[in-house]
This record gives structure tokens, C-alpha cells and sequence, in this order.
């Protein structure tokens, strides 16, 4: 049983269907009116050694969780995964 967020930012994130890594969970949204997650957010591949950045985050929506595990959270998605823009970070 899962009792704190951290724990599930231990866990590696892996698609059943394809077998890829989609990385660590970075975040999580949530509905705080029903108290329930709405989904996962893990972040994308680094492009050119995360010199040149990352890729846009993957978005896993709650019904597509198989199953978490003690070290592993298995993704259950049929297409790919949605995808959202990171927010680059301002100067000031």
C-alpha cells in the first residue's frame, strides 16, 4: 500500500504493451474536491544529454494503471501516451 508521494517517485514507470521505459514519476496531478489522483507524470527523454533540453512529459491517466508494485508501476496504454509541453523556466 502506497502512504506518501514519494514513494511512488521511486518507482519506474514501464509500458506493458510496447515494454518501454517511460522513466520515474516526477509528478502527480490530483482532484483535491474528490481527493483522488487523476494521473502520473513522468518526464521525457533528454535530448543530446540534456544539453539541448527534454522532450514533453508523459501523461498517464489513473485508468491506465495495471499495477504498482514494490519497485515498478506497469502502464497499461493502448496508443501512445499523451504527451504535454514542459515549462521552460524564466530568467527573472
Amino acid at each position: 500500500m502506497i502512504h506518501f508521494f514519494s514513494d511512488l517517485r521511486c518507482k519506474e514507470v514501464i509500458d506493458i504493451h510496447s515494454g518501454f521505459r517511460l522513466g520515474f514519476v516526477c509528478d502527480a496531478e490530483y482532484d483535491d474536491a474528490e481527493g483522488r489522483l487523476l494521473s502520473l507524470i513522468t518526464p521525457g527523454r533528454a535530448r543530446f544529454f540534456g544539453l539541448l533540453g527534454r522532450e514533453d512529459d508523459y501523461v498517464l491517466p489513473w485508468n491506465c494503471i495495471a499495477r504498482v508494485g514494490r519497485d515498478i508501476i506497469l502502464v497499461d496504454t493502448k496508443e501512445a501516451p499523451a504527451r504535454r509541453k514542459r515549462k521552460k523556466p524564466g530568467l527573472f
